[in-house]
């Protein structure tokens, strides 16, 4: 719920076109689709998994929608012995291989910042020619994260980060932060934050003496036309990271044509495909594992459900050919950045062929 409930829908969609397309069964069971909101923090993670490791009629979870919330929550669900895929996580620690036992019952098929902090870089860096960077997050973990990627990385290339501030994620007068930030004379400008902070850093930035032309840029988390309410016409010409769609080598098309057809509109974020891939990854490793009875009556040992999760290799998804490291990375990391060339929100389709809004630019 809140300013980004648009990525754990987005997420959600895809969650449920998998099930469509299983005829909404599993090994002739009705497969049933439970929702918790963890609000994109650490302490809603920590409730929607407290509710979820009770529930003795799951077997397997697809989640969190944010970062925040798998800190939060996933030492719960670890020790519950229930595994989640998580289609939106991109924190890079999350998948560090010494990240500890209480992550074992986690894994991703989303990117890790470590790729999309470095593109980023290499965009601003190369492609807009920018040597004087500025950033700032909201304090979430991924925010936190993924420009601190971008800031190193940015470095290693040449360039120098002039300034690095935070706002709370319920700030809403930006003006202070980004008169600091002026002063520090950046030429690109990388704030990589949720939709809130999002949509009044970008509607507030060209206010401030000195920032009237700077680059602006954001990631994923920012990935939706709620961006664009938010930011209103500034928003325009800012540039945002995202996975790189047009480089998908499974049926995307297919996927969109189903989308339209259920949801009569566009994709709402960036996640859908990944949230696709990783139920039909937990789909097929169900049917691995799972111990039928004679009267049909199934059982699923969650030890040998995980393991079979992990066990993913050369998984034929809509994003790509799938395999799973022992640290739960799934996902292929192919970013793109992409240019926002219509503030309207109702022009937002980035999946268009004729009129695509973001529309990709890098590489």
């Amino acid at each position: 719920s809140g300013p980004d409930s648009s990525l754990g829908e987005d997420s959600k969609r895809g969650v449920e076109i998998a099930i469509d397309d299983k005829g909404g069964k599993i090994l002739g069971h009705d497969i049933l689709l439970t929702t918790e909101d963890a609000g994109c923090t650490p302490e809603g993670g920590a409730t929607a998994a407290a509710k979820l490791a009770t529930d003795t009629s799951l077997v397997g979870l697809i989640g969190s929608s944010c970062s925040d919330e798998t800190v939060g929550g996933i030492a719960t669900l670890t020790n519950a012995g229930l595994t989640t895929i998580s289609p939106s996580n991109t924190r890079p620690v999350l998948s560090d291989p010494n990240r500890g036992p209480d992550y074992a019952g986690y894994a991703r098929t989303a990117h890790s910042d470590a790729f999309q902090g470095k593109a980023v870089a290499e965009f601003a860096y190369n492609f807009l020619k920018a040597r004087k960077a500025a950033t700032l997050h909201d304090g979430s973990a991924y925010a936190q994260a993924l420009q601190q990627v971008f800031a190193d990385e940015f470095v290693k290339l040449g360039g120098e980060i002039v300034a690095q501030e935070a706002v709370a994620k319920d700030a809403t007068d930006m003006k202070p932060v980004l008169t600091t930030i002026a002063a520090a004379k950046p030429d690109f400008f990388y704030y990589p934050v949720f939709v809130a902070v999002g949509g009044y850093v970008t509607a507030q930035i060209r206010e401030v003496a000195g920032l009237e032309t700077v680059a602006i840029a954001g990631s994923d988390g920012i990935f939706t036309a709620d961006l664009l309410k938010g930011g209103g016409a500034n928003t325009q010409g800012m540039y945002l990271s995202s996975p790189d769609f047009s480089a998908f080598t499974g049926d995307y098309g297919g996927f969109i044509e189903k989308h339209t057809a259920k949801y009569g509109g566009s994709t709402l974020s960036t996640f859908h495909a990944h949230a696709y891939d990783a139920a039909n990854i937990l789909f097929a490793a169900l049917e691995k594992v799972a111990v039928v009875e004679a009267d049909g009556t199934i059982y699923v040992p969650r030890t040998a459900l995980r393991e079979a999760i992990f066990a993913t290799k050369d998984f034929k998804g809509v994003t790509g050919s799938l395999s799973c490291s022992a640290s739960g990375d799934c996902g292929a990391p192919v970013i793109a950045v992409y240019e926002i060339v219509n503030s309207d929100p109702a022009s937002w389709n980035p999946a268009s062929a004729d009129a695509p809004n973001p529309k990709k630019v890098y590489p």
